[in-house]
């Protein structure tokens, strides 16, 4: 696996607020009945009014499982604490999560597989395949007969109404998010930033200073200033899609139920410009790290919030903070490059409540300031070894400072139906020009310096009829 898939597998994986990975190589089942490190007791507990928190729309679902498909459990490993949803899943309303292990690389078609010969499984991770491919090939149910139980028309949802307008497809929603997740964040180390005399990025971007021009300027400058034999760099990390969508512009837009190609909007050029500004200047360092260089030998280190828990521990003394990655000159909101927490309704289960009252669980998680407020405490605790290595953690200033990017009040988030189009789209298997697809190639071919092209514009020659090809599949 080359580097940048390295990255980009690396993005597909859950936050690091989330459950622990795991995967196995063949499907397997694991429940809180069996495994060994499920604790009796969190050490932060939550606290909840039954029926208050049930309201008038709750279904009666004590005593289901419900069967969880993923390369990832939901049940606590490691003798960590519940997640705060899954606490008011099994405590409130008296249901179990059963997990059904499947391979990272395999669980798309373990899935259908499952479902083709009838056995159940009820829900399914969301990714970004899932629509529209996903419920093209049948494999969810919509989510809208269940709305007025996850009370989606009320307060608790008020500040998702636009994102989950975003996932409206056919008319229906199969994606419900509970909340953004995994932002892209630029890490960076203060003492650094001292050291070579420039502006904080996060006071810049406070002020509304934190853009395309200062990003650079800020870059070129650590460059420039580096001593007789040292090399340096600007930024690490994966962030291509970050200065795409920081434009507030898409590669395929969704309208009035009819995909669009968007590739020759002036704004994805501007982006593309970028790219290839930050390749010929050489500020892009392209290996594969995977935490914020520790070597002080690059200044900004780009990947989604779940990379900087072992970025603070192998820089402990470097003072890191994160910001979004920076707005783009026209653009009139600050947009953020980030995922959605959501999960599936398979196609064909029988419990479609029970998933949804789990949604609702997470959402309660995610709005209720108590409930914040434990799971801010679950994701403060350091990460340590069996031999007490410190191996990851998170500062509260680091932590507030991402709750803010999340807060769609402060950012908007970004989402472009592309990615959910299939391999040709997105890529898969091999990580190589012509097998990766066409939304890795636009956000990576001119950073890398690709030898098959040596511009934005033959860039754009020869992937703008794959991607008219590619979207007619959908609109037919």
């Amino acid at each position: 696996m080359n580097n940048l898939k390295k990255m980009l597998a690396g993005l597909a994986a859950v936050s690091m607020f989330m459950a622990a990975v795991s995967c196995s190589d063949s499907a397997s089942s694991s429940s809180s009945e069996n495994n060994e490190h499920y604790k009796s007791e969190d050490e932060f507990a939550v606290s909840a009014d039954e029926e208050e928190l049930k309201g008038d729309t709750a279904a009666d679902i004590s005593g289901q499982e419900i069967v969880w498909l993923a390369d990832y459990d939901l049940n606590p490993q490691n003798n960590n604490d519940r997640s705060v949803a899954l606490s008011l899943f099994e405590d409130v309303y008296g249901a179990k999560i059963k997990f059904v292990s499947a391979d990272s690389n395999e669980k798309f078609s373990t899935l259908a597989n499952m479902i083709l010969s009838g056995d159940e499984v009820d829900m399914f991770p969301y990714e970004w395949d899932a629509v529209p491919n996903g419920v093209v090939k049948d494999q969810y149910e919509p989510l809208d007969p269940y709305f007025d139980l996850m009370e989606v028309d009320s307060d608790l949802w008020s500040d998702m109404e636009d994102v989950i307008d975003m996932f409206e497809y056919n008319g229906q929603h199969y994606v419900v998010p509970y909340a953004i997740s995994d932002p892209l964040l630029i890490t960076y180390s203060r003492k650094l930033m001292e050291a070579e005399g420039l502006d904080d990025p996060y006071e810049l971007y406070e002020n509304g200073e934190w853009n395309w021009d200062s990003f650079m300027s800020m870059m070129n400058s650590f460059v420039s200033g580096a001593a007789e034999g040292q090399t340096r760099y600007g930024i690490n990390g994966w962030f291509g899609q970050a200065i795409i969508q920081s434009t507030g512009h898409t590669i395929v837009n969704y309208e009035d139920g009819v995909f669009t190609n968007n590739i020759d909007d002036p704004e994805i050029e501007k982006a593309e410009l970028l790219m290839q500004d930050i390749a010929s200047k050489h500020l892009y360092y392209p290996d594969w790290i995977g935490y914020f260089p520790d070597d002080q030998s690059t200044l900004f280190f780009a990947m989604a919030d779940w990379a900087l828990g072992a970025s603070n521990a192998k820089n402990p003394d470097a003072d890191l903070m994160v910001v979004p990655f920076p707005k783009a000159p026209d653009a009139d909101e600050n947009y953020l490059c980030a995922n959605f927490a959501a999960k599936m309704l398979v196609k064909g289960s029988k419990k479609g409540e029970a998933v949804a009252t789990y949604i609702k669980c997470e959402r309660l998680a995610a709005t209720d300031e108590e409930y914040r407020d434990v799971a801010k405490q679950k994701a403060l605790v350091v990460e340590k070894t069996a031999a007490g290595v410190v191996k990851s953690y998170v500062t509260e200033e680091q932590y507030d400072a991402i709750q803010s990017y999340l807060d769609p009040s402060n950012t908007t988030p970004m989402f472009d139906f592309g990615y959910g189009m299939g391999e040709r789209m997105y890529g898969d298997g091999e990580y190589t020009y012509e097998t990766r697809g066409v939304m890795n190639n636009l956000t990576t071919a001119l950073l890398e310096g690709n030898e098959a092209v040596d511009s934005w514009a033959a860039l754009r020659d020869s992937w703008t009829g794959v991607i008219d090809t590619e979207i007619a599949k959908f609109n037919n």
